[in-house]
């Protein structure tokens, strides 16, 4: 009897994490420029964010919807740089960190690549 328990308990055990790693609640989008992000709506689902350059291009994102947590990145033409960085507040004391709204920034000029997230949720 307790070797039937101990083995169905594995089985229990491995069915679940087997779940876990074949439907994982992360989602990756990959879009070639803006048009595409505003043709899939994701700016107004709020997981790219609306401040993207026209420019912008290769736009990659990753949504945890466990966690609502985002991250992604893009890169765009030098000739928005400046129009884009305007619009971001810098973040005193966190590392180069840039902010807008919702969203953190991690820009590298000399690549014209952008990193962002968004904001962490508050812990209560």
């Amino acid at each position: 009897m307790k070797k039937i328990f101990i083995s169905s308990a594995i089985i229990l055990i491995l069915f679940f994490f087997s779940l876990n790693y074949f439907f994982d609640d992360a989602q990756i989008n990959k879009y070639p420029n803006l048009q595409d992000v505003k043709n899939d709506t994701a700016i107004q689902r709020g997981i790219i964010p609306a401040i993207i350059p026209i420019s912008a291009y290769d736009i990659k994102e990753t949504h945890d919807l466990d966690t609502n947590t985002i991250v992604g990145s893009f890169h765009y033409k030098e000739l928005d740089e400046e129009k884009f960085i305007e619009n971001l507040t810098n973040l005193n004391g966190i590392n180069n960190t840039l902010e807008w709204g919702n969203f953190l920034f991690k820009v590298n000029k000399k690549l014209n690549h952008v990193n962002f997230r968004n904001k962490p949720m508050p812990t209560q």
